[in-house]
């Protein structure tokens, strides 16, 4: 039985307050921090609407030694502002901590502008950054420690979506979290498709395919040891995920793969070169063919097939 949940807001602000070093940001977007700035003071900082300005003053305050968590939408803290993460952060090698919200589909009834579906690639391209998509929140709650702590800059995907299992409380950077054991399919995601990822598993089994199910948690750095224990021990790798096929989780364990000079059999569950049609995210899961039962049934086509 899950206890009382903690929300990130919580975490964070625990933390926070605690140690005068961290500093909280934001460009305009408080969701997920509503009661923050009037307890943080001085050490809450607004810029309005103006992403590249946002990093780098993220960047001034790490240089005079203070760990800045700056929150966004996580479509303009990486595209408008790529060149200042890239540039700022990035090749200085600074523990900014970039929160971006409402990633891929939690993105909801927005239109393509703020679909950030292409945040893992950017991201995961610029030195030293390191990538976190949490499950859910509570995945979010049990990595922000490590992440705050980390020396090097961070890009999370925010999630609030409530979790489905209890994870494991030890969260390392770069260490996947298995959540059940098969070797007929591997589920290899992350973010906010763990949960319709946990549906299909369990479907799966009822159907007697022993599938395994890995909540990758980062994408850089990657657990590369589980994804080629699960190439080798596994029938079919499932990458899931609400990003662009391009560069994302796919791209990652193709790379992965070639570098090992691995053989496997991949089916991927992306969005190909397109947006998404905006609505609810049960609307657009559903659309999407991204529902558990969806993602059960295009796998268990795949496996008559082989």
């Amino acid at each position: 039985m899950m206890g009382e949940p903690l929300t990130y807001e919580k975490a964070l602000a625990e933390i926070v307050l605690a140690d005068e070093r961290y500093v909280v940001l934001t460009a305009e977007n408080r969701a997920a921090i509503r009661e923050l700035p009037a307890r943080l003071g001085e050490r809450f900082v607004d810029v309005g609407i103006a992403e590249q300005t946002l990093v780098g003053v993220a960047a001034g305050l790490a240089l005079r030694g203070r760990t800045p968590i700056v929150h966004a939408l996580a479509t303009f803290l990486t595209m408008r502002a790529f060149e200042f993460v890239r540039t700022d952060a990035g090749l200085a090698n600074l523990p900014v901590k970039l929160v971006g919200g409402v990633p891929g589909f939690l993105s909801e009834a927005n239109g393509p502008t703020h679909q950030a579906l292409e945040d893992v690639a950017l991201m995961r391209s610029i030195p030293h950054m390191q990538v976190f998509c949490p499950a859910d929140e509570l995945d979010l709650v049990l990595g922000l420690p490590v992440v705050l702590s980390s020396p090097h800059p961070t890009y999370i995907r925010h999630n609030p979506l409530q979790a489905v299992v209890e994870h494991s409380r030890t969260c390392k950077i770069g260490k996947a979290e298995v959540f059940a054991q098969g070797y007929d399919v591997t589920i290899l995601t992350y973010g906010a498709l763990f949960g319709q990822a946990y549906q299909a598993r369990n479907l799966l089994q009822a159907e007697g395919i022993l599938t395994r199910l890995v909540n990758l948690r980062w994408l850089k750095p990657v657990d590369e040891a589980e994804i080629l224990r699960a190439a080798r021990q596994t029938c079919l790798l499932v990458t899931l995920e609400d990003h662009f096929l391009t560069g994302g989780l796919y791209t990652l364990v193709g790379e992965i793969l070639l570098r090992h000079q691995m053989m496997a059999c991949v089916l991927p569950l992306a969005l190909e070169e397109r947006w998404f049609q905006p609505a609810l995210l049960d609307d657009v899961l559903e659309r999407e063919g991204l529902t558990g039962p969806q993602i059960a049934g295009r796998i268990l086509d795949v496996m008559r097939g082989m």
